[in-house]
């Protein structure tokens, strides 16, 4: 079966987002190639999650242009699909009837339940479908939000810190399935996280947005993460490109860690 979506580019131009007198997001660019993954890192407040709505037509910009292929996003785009933080699964529906809730309209029913067990499979979930999410952990229930996303076969995939809210190891095991799974699909991934290791581990390019004195948000900086896929989390060309986005960040560093908070310092945050 062919799980891969067509190629897709997305164009970000000038997009401006106000809201009253507030402005969040003032003349942003942004091109996408097909099938890159693009990070986006700041501080609270900095318009990421905003940007991302607006890219999958959840959100409108107050100026500027979103175009996915040369067509321009005028509402809920069918050709993306959003992971939240939260798995937001319907509850009465067992983990596979989710899935399939994702298929695209007018799915034939033998091959939406050949799609629906090929994503269980991806993200691990094979021998769970008949389960509800009650009945599952929290990190199984974000994988079959994740498999619901990418059944869609969309071309652009929009995740809005969907591992926020995950434990440590968790987290480290779903940024893997997230690598897996978006290389064999093919897909546009936009991500937005606060984890500058995470960001590393997963993207092509990390874009770090910063609000300005007037308190609209640009790109300040871009990173271009060239590093072969599935990248060591002990690569030191990580361990470089980490110190250089913290320093982008404004985050000082630590220098007097001791062993015991190694592991732990591995991990960054960007206040949110």
């Amino acid at each position: 079966m062919s799980s891969s979506p067509a190629p897709a580019c997305v164009s970000i131009r000038r997009v401006n987002r106000t809201f009253g007198t507030h402005t969040v997001l003032d003349h942003v660019d942004i091109e996408i190639a097909p099938g890159e993954v693009v990070a986006l890192l700041g501080s609270s407040g900095s318009g990421e999650s905003t940007l991302l709505r607006i890219v999958g037509g959840l959100d409108r910009p107050t100026d500027g242009r979103i175009e996915i292929d040369g067509n321009a996003v005028r509402g809920i785009d069918p050709c993306c699909a959003v992971v939240f933080q939260e798995p937001r699964l319907l509850p009465w529906r067992s983990l596979a009837a989710n899935v399939a809730f994702g298929l695209p309209p007018g799915t034939a029913r033998s091959k939406g339940a050949a799609a629906v067990q090929h994503w269980l499979d991806a993200v691990g979930l094979g021998e769970f479908g008949d389960h509800y999410p009650r009945q599952v952990s929290g990190g199984m229930a974000q994988r079959a939000g994740l498999a619901r996303a990418l059944a869609r076969r969309p071309s652009v995939l929009l995740l809005d810190e969907p591992l926020a809210a995950l434990d440590a190891l968790t987290r480290l095991r779903m940024q893997d399935l997230l690598d897996t799974v978006q290389q064999e699909a093919g897909t546009i991934t936009l991500l937005v996280t606060h984890d500058v290791h995470e960001a590393l581990i997963l993207a092509d390019r990390v874009l770090v947005l910063r609000a300005d004195a007037a308190g609209g948000a640009r790109i300040a900086a871009t990173f271009e993460v060239t590093i072969p896929k599935p990248r060591d989390r002990g690569d030191s060309r990580i361990t470089v490109l980490r110190e250089q986005l913290l320093d982008e960040l404004g985050v000082p560093r630590r220098t007097s860690l001791g062993s015991a908070h190694e592991e732990e310092a591995n991990t960054c945050y960007v206040d949110t």
